[in-house]
């Protein structure tokens, strides 16, 4: 087991940790938290949800019914599991998915979390839907997405299946839930209860991170021991300063109290899917009321020059096989003086104490920075713009109607009214080339830029952003991020619009070449995303934030790459 003591604090950094670590011994700080006291926070309903605290180790019962559920899956010929959820109820699993791969006679996992047509199909393709178990996962049994995959999936089974179908659903949710009311009414073969004192994205230990994980052959009780193992590591009784989780999240809130909010993460190969999950905790967690944690995940390791001095390196490293361009990028930094956080893990059950780890650090940020870090109010604003949208569908059959501003071969230009008249100038500005210089032209210190994709995820799609956002980064120094809608919207989306106005984003939607109809609505899949896309863009346009809104109207690999070439011409130092 690594030795997760011995977090070592940058020198840039030590004396404002050493002054909150000061503040947090006299004020028994620790001891609160596990007390539940909500004034360590805002003195709201913080101690409601801290059910997380205490989640490992959980009880003998609870993992028997874990190795009960993988024993019934194999005997009935599962081939393929699908889990459909969103944020915390998608992302622990896909994480768990990607670094540890298929284990050996397990079925393999796929994960849907996205109302892309095209991503709604590839996980159809992929798994026999004879020979395949369904996750529903949502905490609140009402959550949009998990509903509409729901809706899709199950008539895809009663169609193969008869009546037989409900027998090979599995739902996770809170007890008493909307979902659970259906699990039972459609016979659901298996029900697990989530906790109702852990929000979402810190439920990664509980059933909504551990039916999966025992679902793809995993040992659960040894990613469990290695949580435990960090959890006594963060109880009162452990001194401050060798309590890794309130190390790390006195580190994270003395960076942004020093403007170092943009948390990059260099992390070894086999750990990368770990970032996108980091994302959304730290993000969700800590951007509202006008401050932010902004998490910088999938940006390819620089040379020191290209990064200002809003950056907090955090380098999670694979002890055993260790990528050694990687070690030396990070030297690198350190020696130019950028701050650099190492974590190690031995192997990928180290995850386990990593998710531990990072909920219990978050937590305490969010304590140092002075906002609630278990409410997402932001992202429940795009939730209500995206209803009254796909309500207005719904009645009417149609979305309301557009014109764009700009049509330049396959890349459309929509306005969102203050955006477009700063752009233009006053000049009447009509050059898709000139409007994307301008708008990357208000990236200033301390800014960064995010790509907010709404296409189907695939690395022919990802490969065109990742040049723009390193361009960006080489001749800007500025810090970028990528996210696929709708996902992001569960993750980054709250920060983006409740942390400070210091993004600058570009929405990207398109075209579906071929749209999916959800069973029982009138909306498609391809409705809903264009809805969530347009409620998105309408709270950043409410917020004030500096968006360009642009849609690809033809093959949707060939818009990216022509973006990415016009940025790389058009944007220089």
């Amino acid at each position: 087991m690594a030795d997760h003591s011995t977090l070592r604090v940058p020198s840039a950094l030590t004396g404002a940790v050493d002054s909150l670590a000061a503040d947090w011994q006299s004020g028994d700080r620790i001891a609160r938290l596990w007390d539940g006291d909500a004034t360590l926070w805002t003195g709201a309903d913080e101690g409601r949800w801290l059910g997380w605290l205490r989640v490992v180790p959980p009880a003998d019962a609870a993992l028997e019914s874990l190795d009960s559920l993988l024993r019934n899956v194999r005997a009935a010929g599962v081939e393929h599991v699908v889990l459909m959820g969103m944020g915390g109820s998608s992302l622990c699993p896909d994480v768990l998915r990607q670094c540890f791969g298929r284990v050996g006679e397990a079925p393999a996992l796929y994960v849907l979390d996205s109302t892309d047509p095209a991503q709604v199909r590839s996980v159809e393709e992929r798994s026999d839907v004879r020979r395949t178990l369904f996750i529903v996962a949502s905490k609140s049994g009402t959550t949009l997405e998990p509903d509409l995959f729901l809706r899709y999936f199950l008539a895809r089974a009663r169609e193969e299946l008869g009546p037989r179908a409900g027998a090979r659903f599995v739902a996770v949710t809170d007890p008493g839930s909307q979902l659970e009311e259906l699990a039972r009414a459609e016979g659901f073969g298996h029900l697990f209860h989530g906790v109702p004192s852990i929000g979402g994205r810190f439920s990664a230990l509980s059933n909504f991170g551990l039916v999966p994980a025992a679902l793809m052959g995993l040992d659960v009780r040894l990613l469990l021991d290695r949580a435990a193992a960090l959890r006594r590591a963060c109880e009162p009784g452990v001194p401050l300063r060798e309590n890794p989780g309130a190390t790390l999240g006195l580190l994270l809130a003395a960076a942004a109290a020093a403007g170092r909010d943009k948390v990059t993460f260099v992390i070894s190969p086999a750990y990368g899917p770990l970032g996108a999950w980091l994302e959304q905790l730290l993000a969700e967690s800590t951007g509202k009321d006008g401050v932010a944690l902004i998490p910088v995940d999938g940006e390819d390791v620089g040379p020191p020059d290209v990064y200002g001095a809003d950056r907090l390196f955090v380098y999670v490293r694979d002890q055993s096989a260790p990528d050694v361009e990687q070690d030396a990028a990070v030297v690198r930094l350190e020696e130019s003086g950028q701050p650099v956080i190492r974590l190690a893990l031995r192997d990928a059950y180290d995850l386990g104490a990593e998710f531990y780890r990072w909920e219990f650090a978050t937590a305490v940020a969010g304590a140092a920075m002075g906002i609630n870090p278990f409410d997402q109010p932001d992202v429940e604003a795009s939730k209500a713009e995206t209803r009254r949208i796909t309500a207005a569908y719904e009645a009417g059959g149609a979305l309301p109607a557009e014109q764009p501003i700009l049509q330049d071969g396959g890349i459309a230009v929509y306005e969102d009214g203050i955006n477009a008249v700063e752009l233009a100038g006053g000049k009447g500005e009509r050059d898709l080339a000139a409007l994307l210089a301008a708008h990357l032209d208000r990236l200033g210190p301390g800014d960064y830029l995010a790509l907010l994709a709404y296409v189907e995820m695939t690395e022919a799609h990802a490969r065109p952003l990742q040049r723009m956002r390193q361009h960006i980064r080489n001749v800007r120094g500025t810090a970028t991020a990528v996210g696929f809608g709708p996902r992001f919207l569960h993750s980054t989306g709250q920060a983006y619009k409740g942390g400070p106005n210091n993004g600058v984003f570009i929405q990207i939607t398109c075209d579906d070449v071929a749209d999916l109809p959800v069973p029982g609505r009138r909306c498609s899949f391809g409705v809903v995303k264009a809805a969530q896309a347009r409620g998105d863009c309408r709270v950043l346009s409410d917020r004030g934030r500096r968006l360009l809104r642009l849609h690809l109207t033809g093959d949707v690999a060939a818009g990216l790459n022509r973006m990415a070439d016009l940025v790389r011409q058009n944007v220089q130092c």
